[in-house]
């Protein structure tokens, strides 16, 4: 499957909030999105993981290379980390499917998918209709954006304790402030955009729960998901 980078390919690099981490926004990320789209829906969608609310597909092998293509020569600039080597623990389309009111308390509220700060996160919108995009957020009662190793026992602690308190999020999908978290940033979904983060980040899709999308590739809320660890 062939695949390149578009010739108009567009790049700005933002700050997140009051602690200042890192987000890419790519647009004109492939020069033929609609061929991915026609991978898609060739695919054989399942289950993966315990936190996704959806089904995923394995992407196409040669998508990790036109990641590494584009991230690899601007580690340093863009996220300050030291050039090295990307290997990709996750990278599949994904199709959020489930209803509003099956999810679990983690799942209504900002995750984190790791705690280094070197390890990155992709999502790649293959969606034309209005299904939302990414949220970034702040903790309010921690202050805190993003969770590392020295964080992360009194995040847990607090979540737990805050879980069986009054404020604890309504089934649905976290789509702006609430009483535990405030919405820092917001990128929109644009068809072949890429957004690209630190996995420490808390972040969530944005989603109305009034509107769960359809479980089609084509019709669907479609994006290619990736973890990109860096080693040296």
């Amino acid at each position: 499957m062939l695949l390149e980078l578009h010739r108009d390919l567009a790049v700005r690099r933002v700050e997140l909030g009051n602690e200042g981490a890192p987000l890419l926004i790519v647009d004109a990320f492939v020069a033929d999105p609609d061929r991915l789209l026609r991978k898609a829906s060739r695919s054989r969608f399942v289950p993966i993981g315990r936190m996704y609310p959806g089904i995923r597909a394995r992407a196409p092998v040669n998508y990790e290379k036109l990641l590494e293509e584009l991230i690899a020569p601007n580690l340093q600039e863009w996220f300050g980390l030291p050039a090295g080597q990307l290997t990709f623990p996750l990278c599949h389309y994904s199709l959020l499917t489930r209803p509003p009111d099956s999810l679990g308390f983690l799942q209504r509220i900002p995750h984190i998918d790791s705690v280094g700060a070197s390890g990155l996160a992709t999502v790649h919108y293959l969606f034309r209709g209005d299904w939302g995009g990414t949220a970034f957020y702040r903790h309010r009662e921690t202050g805190y954006e993003y969770i590392d190793e020295a964080r992360l026992d009194g995040y847990s602690r607090c979540l737990r304790r805050q879980e069986a308190g009054p404020d604890a999020p309504a089934a649905g999908y976290i789509d702006g402030d609430t009483a535990l978290f405030e919405q820092i940033a917001r990128v929109d979904g644009v068809f072949n955009r890429l957004v690209i983060y630190r996995r420490n980040s808390l972040h969530s899709g944005s989603v109305d729960s009034h509107r769960v999308p359809p479980p089609d590739p084509v019709a669907g809320r479609l994006s290619i998901n990736s973890f990109i660890d860096v080693g040296n």
